[in-house]
């Protein structure tokens, strides 16, 4: 009897131990928190459902700010039987914070189970595809659009090797996309390469890795983006109209309405930080473009504002709100200087 109760006893320490290690690299871990990306077995494991939803970092910013965290924090939100992975080119293998860091952003989203972080390696990336010749030759450094382009590539590459759902890092969700292969219309017969998905290996995306190298001119804004996107789908497709809020289908793509993610146009992307009367419900959208290239003022949510923006984040986005929107104006209206010593 005393036996087996010791045996009890050493399987609960056992059970706790290893709970205790689990919520201490959750909580107090960088890079260590992420799969063993060293051997890029867990990744690959990660991504071979064809479920993923993926976001991209092609600057050496590594600390995400207050909408790239809501976008991620909503899809993994939105998607919580979903892998949300962040590839960022700040991070390598060896990239690891120091416990004591002050990284509030990482520290929400590590804590977010279905979320995980990885290194963004472009030449092992474009291996195997159309873009890899174009890379090795490219001048990176003499490139007017450099951090654009070489994200049009990366989601191309990403998409198309392991499947799933591309989204800007400006993106919020707000409910699942139905779609395997779809496309979003930013307008009538013009699509965007902000949100896409397709399963793996789907030719439509190698064909644009190949028309990318072909028609290749960084000096123009979109050519290898939403140009991109749109001269591929009119040699798949023959486009219309759209008829009121319905989506188009060619082939096996569907080409989504631009209600689904751009009801507010680029043009008026100031009004998701203006207050509104009656606030819009969205019901026709599952994801929701701010056009943050837009936005040089650099417009973020204020507490209190009751901005649509704001709204949206307490919604969506709960966590990223309380961290980096409420406690961050608590703390810089406690700093010297603020007039609130």
């Amino acid at each position: 009897m005393l036996k087996e109760l010791h045996l009890s006893v050493s399987l609960v320490l056992v059970f706790a131990c290893g709970l205790l290690y689990k919520l201490t690299l959750r909580s107090h871990c960088f890079f260590a928190c992420l799969p063993p990306f060293s051997s890029l077995g867990r990744l690959e494991d990660l991504l071979s459902n064809g479920r993923s939803i993926v976001f991209i970092e092609t600057s050496e910013r590594v600390e995400p700010p207050p909408l790239v965290s809501c976008a991620v924090e909503s899809a993994a939100k939105i998607y919580p039987e979903q892998p949300v992975i962040f590839f960022m080119k700040g991070l390598s293998n060896t990239t690891q914070l120091a416990s004591n860091t002050s990284s509030p952003a990482f520290s929400l989203l590590s804590a977010i189970e279905n979320v995980f972080f990885a290194p963004l390696n472009m030449k092992r990336l474009f291996e195997d595809t159309p873009l890899f010749s174009w890379y090795t030759k490219i001048n990176s450094s003499a490139e007017k659009y450099w951090l654009h382009v070489s994200s049009d590539a990366s989601r191309l590459a990403i998409i198309w090797k392991y499947g799933g759902i591309y989204m800007d890092t400006d993106v919020i969700s707000i409910r699942p996309i139905p779609e395997k292969n779809f496309l979003a219309a930013q307008g009538s017969r013009y699509s965007s390469n902000g949100v896409f998905g397709f399963l793996p290996h789907h030719p439509f995306l190698w064909g644009c890795m190949e028309n990318f190298v072909e028609r290749y001119n960084s000096r123009i804004w979109g050519n290898q983006g939403p140009n991109l996107m749109t001269r591929m789908l009119r040699l798949w497709c023959r486009l219309e109209d759209f008829q009121e809020l319905g989506d188009l289908k060619c082939l096996n793509i569907s080409f989504l309405h631009p209600q689904r993610f751009y009801p507010i146009p680029y043009p008026e992307w100031r009004r998701y930080y203006q207050v509104w009367d009656t606030e819009p419900s969205f019901n026709a959208s599952y994801a929701l473009h701010l056009w943050n290239f837009m936005n040089k003022e650099g417009r973020t949510p204020v507490s209190g504002s009751n901005t649509l923006a704001e709204n949206l984040y307490q919604k969506h986005c709960p966590k990223t709100y309380r961290v980096l929107i409420q406690r961050a104006e608590e703390t810089a209206s406690r700093e010297p200087g603020t007039g609130n010593r």
